[in-house]
């Protein structure tokens, strides 16, 4: 068990403080989270027209509302995890238990290697289930469940068995106040572990079709959600069942000079350098959303450099190990006769995520502007 740990209780007084009065509701804010989110000058996607009928969520109702219909249309299907009978200290699986009872919506003892044991075997028993690990900071002491357990159980049976059935949910990044035990990206750690998929939504639209497709996967996965887009994040989401592909990367912006790549929160930051690199250098930047770390989808992004010759890639994981290291190795590889210049990586630092000192940790716009200026002018 991790050190630092917080019992749900406090996490709700904990919440009343960090995201305003009224700890479970969906208006809530402080000063920190509306200065982020106004760092991140979120942009709300737009559901596509074939999604059918939308209402305004944000993205934990989004989640709220992927977990509901599983619920729902399958009968062997269970939701738990620490605190998620009442609700989740992010609001996650609120009204869940009530609706479909203390058998399929329960809490678990505080033991992350127990929830992902217990989620491998029920789902090697053929169920449905989608564990909740409160924070990704608390992930480790269940790795080895995950990556020589769940990750490997098909092979080592030869298609015997398997555990595709599992999902583990868990919030993740930088939040303006979460400190060393509460900020992390883990992404890296487990994109190291043939047999698991690992994904990361940017938005409600995102994060809804995303989990549906990792439920519905016959491979376990690890689905990361950045906390500060829990309320931040507000869009039009399609009020019924709609998957997205895993695996796929997305082109969210199409450009001819730059190609910009990350996941998550900072796909938004990336739009904002896009803009930067738009006004005040006339240089038109192509904006993709990984979605899925593992497996990444290459081809999209190499197709994008060969067309670019430029590639910055960002995350808030430190930069030593991170994914983006990998990404820039597979280009060098592959687009190496058409890069003008070397490939960028704008990650956290190779320190433990401080508190105070989180703005100068975070790779910001300004940072990431930077670094695309040097990639223009090599």
């Amino acid at each position: 068990m991790g050190s630092a740990r917080i019992p749900g209780q406090l996490l709700f007084h904990a919440n009343k403080l960090l995201f305003g009065r009224n700890a479970w509701g969906t208006a809530a804010s402080t000063c920190l989270v509306a200065k982020k989110s106004s760092t991140l000058a979120y942009q709300p996607d737009i559901s596509p027209a074939e999604f059918g009928e939308t209402t305004r969520m944000n993205l934990f109702q989004s989640l709220t509302s992927a977990m509901d219909i599983v619920l729902q249309d399958d009968p062997t299907s269970v939701v738990f995890g620490e605190d998620v009978a009442f609700g989740g200290v992010f609001r996650c699986t609120v009204g869940l238990k009530e609706k479909y009872g203390k058998d399929r919506v329960f809490n678990t003892p505080l033991s992350e290697q127990g929830i992902v044991g217990f989620g491998i075997g029920i789902a090697v028993a053929g169920a449905t289930a989608v564990a909740e690990i409160q924070f990704a900071d608390y992930i480790f002491p269940a790795f080895d469940q995950l990556v020589n357990e769940a990750a490997k159980y098909r092979y080592r049976s030869g298609d015997l068995f398997n555990v595709g059935k599992l999902t583990i949910r868990s919030p993740c990044g930088a939040v303006g106040h979460g400190g060393l035990y509460h900020s992390q990206m883990p992404e890296s750690f487990f994109v190291h572990a043939p047999g698991l998929k690992v994904v990361i939504p940017r938005g409600p639209i995102q994060a809804k079709g995303l989990l549906l497709s990792c439920i519905r996967d016959q491979n376990p996965c690890i689905f990361l959600e950045p906390k500060i887009l829990y309320r931040s994040a507000v869009e039009e989401v399609p009020v019924g069942d709609y998957v997205l592909p895993l695996g796929k990367a997305e082109v969210i912006m199409e450009g001819s000079d730059v190609t910009l790549l990350g996941w998550g929160t900072q796909v938004h930051v990336l739009r904002q350098v896009a803009d930067l690199a738009h006004d005040k250098l006339n240089i038109s930047c192509e904006l993709i959303d990984l979605r899925t770390i593992l497996p990444w989808d290459s081809a999209t992004v190499i197709e994008s450099v060969k067309k670019t010759g430029r590639l910055l890639v960002s995350h808030e994981a430190p930069i030593t190990g991170g994914f983006g290291a990998e990404i820039a190795s597979t280009i060098q590889e592959e687009c190496f006769l058409h890069l003008e210049a070397p490939v960028q990586r704008v990650c956290g630092y190779d320190t433990p995520f401080p508190h105070v000192y989180e703005a100068f940790y975070l790779p910001d716009k300004w940072r990431c502007f930077e670094a695309l200026k040097k990639m223009i002018n090599y």
